[in-house]
Protein backbone atom coordinates (compact mmCIF):
# COMPACT_ATOMS: atom_id res chain seq x y z
CA UNK A 1 0.00 0.00 0.00
CA UNK A 2 1.44 3.07 -0.79
CA UNK A 3 -0.05 6.88 -0.64
CA UNK A 4 0.38 9.09 -3.13
CA UNK A 5 -0.88 12.68 -3.70
CA UNK A 6 -1.03 15.08 -7.09
CA UNK A 7 -2.04 18.51 -7.23
CA UNK A 8 -4.08 21.29 -9.01
CA UNK A 9 -3.74 24.71 -9.00
CA UNK A 10 -3.52 28.02 -10.91
CA UNK A 11 -0.94 30.01 -12.37
CA UNK A 12 -0.08 33.08 -9.47
CA UNK A 13 1.66 35.22 -11.83
CA UNK A 14 5.18 34.52 -10.88
CA UNK A 15 7.37 31.98 -11.04
CA UNK A 16 8.94 32.60 -7.28
CA UNK A 17 5.86 32.36 -5.63
CA UNK A 18 4.73 29.04 -8.18
CA UNK A 19 7.81 27.45 -6.52
CA UNK A 20 7.21 28.27 -2.84
CA UNK A 21 3.63 27.03 -3.44
CA UNK A 22 4.25 23.67 -4.82
CA UNK A 23 7.49 23.34 -1.94
CA UNK A 24 4.48 24.04 0.39
CA UNK A 25 2.29 21.05 -1.32
CA UNK A 26 4.67 18.71 -0.63
CA UNK A 27 5.12 19.76 3.47
CA UNK A 28 1.62 19.49 3.33
CA UNK A 29 1.52 15.96 1.29
CA UNK A 30 4.16 14.65 3.51
CA UNK A 31 2.15 15.71 7.01
CA UNK A 32 -0.06 13.58 5.35
CA UNK A 33 1.89 10.60 4.97
CA UNK A 34 2.26 10.72 1.56
CA UNK A 35 5.10 8.78 -0.22
CA UNK A 36 4.66 10.68 -3.72
CA UNK A 37 3.92 13.46 -5.45
CA UNK A 38 3.07 14.72 -8.92
CA UNK A 39 2.88 18.09 -9.76
CA UNK A 40 0.84 19.32 -13.08
CA UNK A 41 1.66 20.24 -16.31
CA UNK A 42 4.68 22.24 -16.66
CA UNK A 43 3.85 23.44 -12.85
CA UNK A 44 5.91 26.51 -12.16
CA UNK A 45 4.65 28.43 -15.14
CA UNK A 46 1.75 29.91 -17.17
CA UNK A 47 0.66 27.37 -19.70
CA UNK A 48 2.01 29.16 -21.89
CA UNK A 49 0.81 27.20 -25.43
CA UNK A 50 -2.22 29.76 -25.04
CA UNK A 51 -0.27 32.29 -27.20
CA UNK A 52 3.48 31.47 -29.60
CA UNK A 53 5.49 33.91 -27.79
CA UNK A 54 9.59 33.60 -27.99
CA UNK A 55 9.61 35.37 -24.59
CA UNK A 56 8.27 32.34 -22.52
CA UNK A 57 11.50 30.39 -23.72
CA UNK A 58 12.98 31.80 -20.63
CA UNK A 59 10.96 29.83 -18.61
CA UNK A 60 13.12 26.33 -19.90
CA UNK A 61 15.96 24.93 -17.79
CA UNK A 62 18.62 22.23 -17.56
CA UNK A 63 17.31 19.06 -15.96
CA UNK A 64 20.05 19.54 -13.19
CA UNK A 65 19.26 23.06 -12.94
CA UNK A 66 17.93 25.17 -9.97
CA UNK A 67 14.61 23.88 -10.21
CA UNK A 68 15.11 20.34 -10.10
CA UNK A 69 18.04 20.76 -7.23
CA UNK A 70 15.90 22.69 -5.03
CA UNK A 71 13.04 20.30 -5.32
CA UNK A 72 15.60 17.11 -5.23
CA UNK A 73 16.86 18.35 -2.17
CA UNK A 74 13.00 18.91 -0.67
CA UNK A 75 12.24 15.31 -1.74
CA UNK A 76 15.50 14.12 0.20
CA UNK A 77 14.36 15.86 3.08
CA UNK A 78 10.72 15.13 3.60
CA UNK A 79 10.95 11.00 1.84
CA UNK A 80 9.12 12.16 -1.32
CA UNK A 81 9.09 10.40 -4.46
CA UNK A 82 8.35 13.82 -6.84
CA UNK A 83 7.22 13.61 -10.35
CA UNK A 84 8.61 17.59 -11.67
CA UNK A 85 6.61 18.72 -14.99
CA UNK A 86 9.28 21.07 -16.39
CA UNK A 87 10.27 23.08 -19.21
CA UNK A 88 13.62 21.60 -20.58
CA UNK A 89 16.72 23.27 -21.81
CA UNK A 90 18.62 20.37 -23.51
CA UNK A 91 20.78 23.48 -25.46
CA UNK A 92 19.83 27.15 -26.13
CA UNK A 93 17.52 26.82 -28.58
CA UNK A 94 16.51 22.85 -27.91
CA UNK A 95 13.11 22.35 -25.79
CA UNK A 96 11.66 19.64 -24.32
CA UNK A 97 8.37 19.27 -22.07
CA UNK A 98 9.81 16.90 -19.68
CA UNK A 99 9.06 15.26 -16.38
CA UNK A 100 11.88 14.97 -14.40
CA UNK A 101 11.35 11.59 -11.37
CA UNK A 102 12.89 12.13 -7.87
CA UNK A 103 13.38 9.51 -5.31
CA UNK A 104 12.68 9.63 -2.11
CA UNK A 105 16.23 10.11 -1.31
CA UNK A 106 16.64 12.96 -3.60
CA UNK A 107 17.90 10.82 -6.32
CA UNK A 108 17.43 11.59 -9.63
CA UNK A 109 15.99 8.52 -11.40
CA UNK A 110 15.38 9.69 -15.32
CA UNK A 111 13.66 11.92 -16.87
CA UNK A 112 10.46 11.69 -19.54
CA UNK A 113 9.77 14.06 -22.72
CA UNK A 114 6.41 13.90 -23.81
CA UNK A 115 6.41 12.46 -27.28
CA UNK A 116 3.29 13.65 -28.63
CA UNK A 117 3.53 17.57 -29.52
CA UNK A 118 0.08 19.43 -29.92
CA UNK A 119 -0.46 22.18 -32.24
CA UNK A 120 -4.34 22.90 -32.59
CA UNK A 121 -5.78 26.39 -30.64
CA UNK A 122 -4.48 27.74 -27.64
CA UNK A 123 -2.38 24.76 -27.50
CA UNK A 124 0.81 25.75 -29.79
CA UNK A 125 3.20 23.22 -28.51
CA UNK A 126 5.09 22.51 -31.43
CA UNK A 127 6.16 26.57 -31.35
CA UNK A 128 8.10 25.74 -27.78
CA UNK A 129 8.68 21.60 -27.32
CA UNK A 130 10.63 18.93 -29.55
CA UNK A 131 9.01 15.95 -29.53
CA UNK A 132 10.30 13.42 -27.20
CA UNK A 133 13.55 10.99 -28.13
CA UNK A 134 13.80 8.74 -24.90
CA UNK A 135 10.53 6.57 -25.46
CA UNK A 136 8.44 5.42 -22.73
CA UNK A 137 11.34 4.70 -19.65
CA UNK A 138 9.52 2.75 -16.21
CA UNK A 139 11.66 4.07 -13.01
CA UNK A 140 12.27 2.36 -9.80
CA UNK A 141 11.59 3.76 -6.90
CA UNK A 142 10.78 4.06 -3.18
CA UNK A 143 6.94 3.29 -4.13
CA UNK A 144 7.47 1.08 -7.01
CA UNK A 145 8.08 1.02 -10.86
CA UNK A 146 6.73 4.07 -12.52
CA UNK A 147 5.93 5.62 -15.96
CA UNK A 148 4.32 9.08 -16.73
CA UNK A 149 2.86 10.26 -19.73
CA UNK A 150 2.34 14.20 -20.32
CA UNK A 151 -1.46 15.58 -21.01
CA UNK A 152 -1.75 14.91 -24.97
CA UNK A 153 0.30 11.55 -24.40
CA UNK A 154 -2.88 10.25 -23.65
CA UNK A 155 -4.81 10.43 -26.62
CA UNK A 156 -2.31 7.71 -27.85
CA UNK A 157 -2.55 4.09 -26.41
CA UNK A 158 0.12 2.61 -27.40
CA UNK A 159 2.11 4.75 -25.26
CA UNK A 160 0.20 3.33 -22.01
CA UNK A 161 0.95 -0.24 -23.42
CA UNK A 162 4.44 0.53 -23.82
CA UNK A 163 4.71 1.60 -20.16
CA UNK A 164 2.74 -1.71 -19.48
CA UNK A 165 5.36 -3.51 -21.11
CA UNK A 166 8.02 -1.75 -19.39
CA UNK A 167 6.78 -2.76 -16.18
CA UNK A 168 4.88 0.23 -15.12
CA UNK A 169 2.75 0.00 -11.92
CA UNK A 170 1.75 3.37 -11.62
CA UNK A 171 1.75 5.75 -14.36
CA UNK A 172 1.78 9.99 -13.92
CA UNK A 173 -0.37 11.95 -16.30
CA UNK A 174 0.50 15.50 -15.38
CA UNK A 175 -2.40 17.53 -17.61
CA UNK A 176 -3.20 21.05 -18.41
CA UNK A 177 -6.85 20.70 -19.87
CA UNK A 178 -9.51 22.85 -20.46
CA UNK A 179 -13.15 22.47 -21.82
CA UNK A 180 -13.66 21.49 -25.51
CA UNK A 181 -13.42 18.22 -27.43
CA UNK A 182 -11.85 16.25 -25.19
CA UNK A 183 -14.15 16.62 -21.75
CA UNK A 184 -15.39 13.16 -22.61
CA UNK A 185 -12.13 11.95 -23.52
CA UNK A 186 -11.09 13.42 -19.93
CA UNK A 187 -13.14 11.10 -18.22
CA UNK A 188 -12.36 7.60 -20.37
CA UNK A 189 -8.87 7.77 -21.25
CA UNK A 190 -7.28 7.40 -18.32
CA UNK A 191 -9.32 5.47 -16.84
CA UNK A 192 -9.46 3.07 -19.76
CA UNK A 193 -5.65 2.94 -20.14
CA UNK A 194 -5.49 1.85 -16.36
CA UNK A 195 -8.30 -1.26 -17.33
CA UNK A 196 -6.42 -2.25 -20.27
CA UNK A 197 -3.08 -2.28 -19.18
CA UNK A 198 -3.47 -3.11 -15.27
CA UNK A 199 -1.59 -0.44 -13.13
CA UNK A 200 -2.77 2.58 -11.83
CA UNK A 201 -3.03 5.91 -13.17
CA UNK A 202 -2.11 9.30 -11.19
CA UNK A 203 -3.49 12.05 -12.97
CA UNK A 204 -3.07 15.98 -12.02
CA UNK A 205 -4.63 19.16 -13.82
CA UNK A 206 -4.34 22.79 -14.05
CA UNK A 207 -7.41 24.33 -12.70
CA UNK A 208 -8.74 28.33 -13.23
CA UNK A 209 -8.48 30.49 -15.30
CA UNK A 210 -4.87 32.01 -16.11
CA UNK A 211 -6.28 35.70 -17.24
CA UNK A 212 -3.37 37.37 -14.75
CA UNK A 213 -1.26 36.48 -17.62
CA UNK A 214 -3.57 35.98 -20.78
CA UNK A 215 -6.28 38.36 -20.16
CA UNK A 216 -9.42 37.69 -22.59
CA UNK A 217 -7.42 35.19 -24.44
CA UNK A 218 -7.37 32.62 -20.70
CA UNK A 219 -8.98 29.32 -20.88
CA UNK A 220 -10.36 28.06 -17.96
CA UNK A 221 -8.82 24.90 -16.97
CA UNK A 222 -10.83 22.26 -15.27
CA UNK A 223 -9.10 20.36 -12.49
CA UNK A 224 -11.26 17.28 -11.64
CA UNK A 225 -7.30 15.66 -10.73
CA UNK A 226 -8.56 11.60 -10.10
CA UNK A 227 -7.05 7.97 -9.41
CA UNK A 228 -7.77 5.36 -11.72
CA UNK A 229 -7.01 1.36 -10.75
CA UNK A 230 -5.71 -1.51 -12.32
CA UNK A 231 -9.40 -2.38 -13.04
CA UNK A 232 -10.62 1.17 -14.38
CA UNK A 233 -12.57 2.37 -11.38
CA UNK A 234 -11.80 5.85 -9.94
CA UNK A 235 -9.53 5.67 -6.37
CA UNK A 236 -12.39 7.77 -4.50
CA UNK A 237 -13.67 11.05 -6.13
CA UNK A 238 -12.27 13.33 -8.27
CA UNK A 239 -10.46 17.08 -7.38
CA UNK A 240 -12.37 20.19 -7.36
CA UNK A 241 -13.40 21.45 -11.02
CA UNK A 242 -12.19 25.10 -9.89
CA UNK A 243 -10.27 25.17 -6.93
CA UNK A 244 -6.77 24.53 -5.65
CA UNK A 245 -6.23 21.12 -4.26
CA UNK A 246 -3.93 18.27 -2.95
CA UNK A 247 -5.61 14.92 -3.89
CA UNK A 248 -4.31 11.93 -1.71
CA UNK A 249 -5.24 8.28 -1.97
CA UNK A 250 -3.82 5.05 -0.80
CA UNK A 251 -2.92 2.81 -3.63
CA UNK A 252 -2.95 -1.02 -2.89
CA UNK A 253 -0.69 -2.25 -5.20
CA UNK A 254 -1.19 -6.07 -4.94
CA UNK A 255 -4.04 -4.94 -7.30
CA UNK A 256 -1.93 -4.72 -10.32
CA UNK A 257 -0.84 -8.41 -9.59
CA UNK A 258 -4.48 -9.38 -9.25
CA UNK A 259 -6.28 -8.04 -11.99
CA UNK A 260 -3.23 -9.15 -14.76
CA UNK A 261 -4.15 -13.02 -12.76
CA UNK A 262 -8.06 -12.24 -13.64
CA UNK A 263 -7.16 -10.97 -17.03
CA UNK A 264 -4.50 -12.12 -18.84
CA UNK A 265 -4.22 -9.23 -20.96
CA UNK A 266 -0.23 -9.41 -21.67
CA UNK A 267 -0.62 -13.36 -21.91
CA UNK A 268 -3.23 -12.98 -24.59
CA UNK A 269 -1.36 -10.04 -26.74
CA UNK A 270 -1.13 -10.37 -30.71
CA UNK A 271 1.87 -8.04 -31.35
CA UNK A 272 2.85 -10.14 -34.70
CA UNK A 273 -0.88 -9.04 -35.79
CA UNK A 274 0.15 -5.29 -34.68
CA UNK A 275 2.32 -4.14 -37.89
CA UNK A 276 0.17 -1.25 -39.13
CA UNK A 277 0.21 0.00 -35.77
CA UNK A 278 3.90 1.49 -36.32
CA UNK A 279 3.88 2.04 -39.77
CA UNK A 280 4.71 5.59 -41.01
Amino acid sequence: MVRVAVTQTTWTGDKESMLDKHEQFMHDAAAQGAQAISFQELFYGPYFGITQDRKYYAFAEPVDGPIVQRFSALAKELGLVTILPIYEEQMPGVYYNTAVVVDADGTNRGIYRKNHIPHVENFWEKYYFRPGNLGWPAFDTAIGRIGVSICYDRHFPEGWRMLGLAGAEIVFNPNASKPGLSNRLWELEQTAAAGANQYFVAVSNRVGREDNEYGDEAVQFYGTSYFADPMGNYVGDTASSENEEILIRDLDLSLVRQARDNFQFYRDRRPDTYDSITAP
